[in-house]
């Protein structure tokens, strides 16, 4: 913090280098003498911080190492170590993007989660999972989300929103402005598990200002609940109760550590909607990607090969009298008429 106290920099950049330190590195690496810290803790620190749930982007984790390796490097230029252990250390665009298959739970270690959570973060599990739903934007929800067959997403939770002095607890999603937002198709069991929600929490109403000023109301279904508690819900607190969960459900990797986090149940929607078929621009447009793109290098590698399907669509359309050519699906032999007649 003395580093952080000596930058002449805003006071927003201030504020969010300060959370980070507190939340972050100091009770990771604090505990560690300067000269005893190796490129290795760093390494590891990336990627416990980035996969353990608490919500940043790799652009934000990155810009995060800026911040760490320059403090590194002022104990250099003050002769307290010979080198900076933390130069260079970033998330690759491998790690940032691909999901590995291992990251993805399966049906079943979805509904253990959802049974081993805090209660109240039930519905979050099934709405990330279901709806593909970050978990900012899940911990927005409210009542004016639900829709008949879908939900509207327009909001996500502020990363201040835990503070006690946090006005705007609210903000728009991602990528985003105010007055923007998705819809998502919901199936019957998302239905259900808002009904039982519902059942024991009924909606608290929250008022916050809007990027113009004006003021908005949202009955959300995630606000303080424990007497004396003023603040929302936070990513890192929901990561917390997730991971607590996974560990009760035995859901543990070779280290005993938490086998997914909040971002694997998106990516349970993503890969089961695109392995059954759905429309990976329909996707994308559900999990708010900025483009297909992204969505395509994030699951592409995910979907079911075409690799022999497209030798036997080619040989049929080509050479249709082929012992080798068989029956066409309908929409496969429209194309191959439409082929020959062209």
């Amino acid at each position: 913090m003395e580093w952080l106290e000596r930058r002449v920099i805003g006071e927003s950049t201030r504020r969010n280098y300060g959370e980070f330190i507190r939340n972050h590195l100091a009770p990771r690496l604090g505990g560690k003498p300067l000269a005893g810290l190796a490129r290795r803790d760093f390494e590891k620190f990336v990627k416990d911080i980035y996969r353990g749930g608490a919500g940043l982007a790799a652009s934000t984790m990155n810009d995060r190492m800026v911040m760490v390796a320059a403090i590194m490097e002022a104990a250099v230029v003050d002769k307290r170590i010979t080198e900076n252990p933390a130069r260079g250390i970033r998330i690759s665009r491998r790690d940032a993007v691909a999901v590995d298959e291992g990251e993805v739970p399966t049906p079943a270690e979805v509904d253990l989660i959802a049974a081993h959570i805090a209660p109240q973060f039930r519905l979050t599990v099934y709405l990330q999972s279901g709806t593909g739903q970050r978990p900012s934007e899940a911990l927005a929800f409210s009542t004016e989300c639900r829709r008949p067959g879908y939900v509207r997403i327009r909001w996500q939770v502020s990363a201040k929103a835990h503070r006690k002095d946090c006005q705007t607890p609210f903000v728009p999603l991602k990528h985003r402005l105010e007055k923007e937002c998705r819809d998502v198709p919901t199936a019957q069991f998302i239905e259900q598990e808002i009904d039982a929600h519902l059942l024991k929490w009924k909606p608290v109403p929250v008022v916050f200002a809007g990027q113009k000023g004006k003021r908005i109301r949202l009955e959300t279904f995630f606000a303080p609940r424990q007497p004396g508690a003023g603040v929302m819900p936070s990513i890192a607190s929901y990561g917390y109760q997730f991971k607590k969960a996974c560990l009760s459900a035995g859901l543990v990797d070779l280290d005993g550590d938490a086998k997914y986090t909040p971002r694997s149940l998106r990516h349970f929607f993503a890969s089961t909607a695109l392995a059954n078929g759905v429309p990976i621009h329909e996707v994308s447009r559900w999990l708010g990607h900025r483009s297909v793109k992204t969505t395509v290098d994030i699951y592409g590698h995910l979907l079911p090969s075409a690799w022999d399907r497209c030798g036997q669509v080619l040989q049929r359309a080509m050479r249709p009298a082929s012992p080798d050519a068989t029956s066409l699906p309908s929409e496969e032999a429209s194309w191959s008429a439409g082929t020959r007649a062209a």
